[in-house]
């Protein structure tokens, strides 16, 4: 790998950063983070084919990755499971993890949002609302998690650990 996907992947690190502390304070996902992270996906693959380490058929599989994860996504949206910034989020780190890595990334995510799941339930600060001390367990299941920071570790993971496969 060249340097400059090397810094794409440490600056895909950082974008991931900031959308989940943003949805942690916000429960929104400015579409920044995910142009963001299409830009770097755009340098780190030009980087890979003038290098000849990335052939054009991981990029185009990479793409195909995104728009499937992007379409789910859209249908996790309109039966309200997802929000919009989440499914955005999603599809541009599923650039990165492509073919090869993508259950890595929705596994790590998954298990991440369960986490987030359990933390909500106990009550801690992740879901917290005016009120939220008298909510009853039903309140917290009916109300809304964030689950930015979820896909932020899957896409993490992707970014700083060697490939498994």
């Amino acid at each position: 790998m060249s340097a400059i996907q090397d810094a794409c992947l440490l600056l895909l690190a950082a974008v991931l950063a900031g959308a989940a502390a943003q949805d942690l304070r916000t429960r929104r996902i400015a579409n920044g983070f995910s142009i963001s992270i299409v830009a770097l996906f755009a340098v780190f693959a030009i980087a890979g084919l003038v290098s000849g380490r990335l052939p054009t058929s991981s990029i185009g599989a990479a793409l195909a990755c995104a728009v499937l994860v992007y379409c789910v996504g859209a249908g996790a949206f309109a039966i309200g499971a997802l929000g919009g910034g989440d499914v955005k989020l999603l599809a541009a780190v599923s650039l990165f993890a492509g073919s090869a890595r993508l259950l890595e990334l929705l596994a790590v995510a998954a298990l991440a949002g369960g986490v987030l799941g359990v933390a909500t339930l106990a009550g801690t600060l992740v879901s917290r609302s005016p009120g939220w001390d008298a909510c009853t367990l039903r309140a917290r299941l009916s109300g809304d998690m964030p689950f930015g920071p979820a896909i932020a570790a899957g896409g993490a993971w992707i970014a700083l650990s060697p490939g498994l496969s």
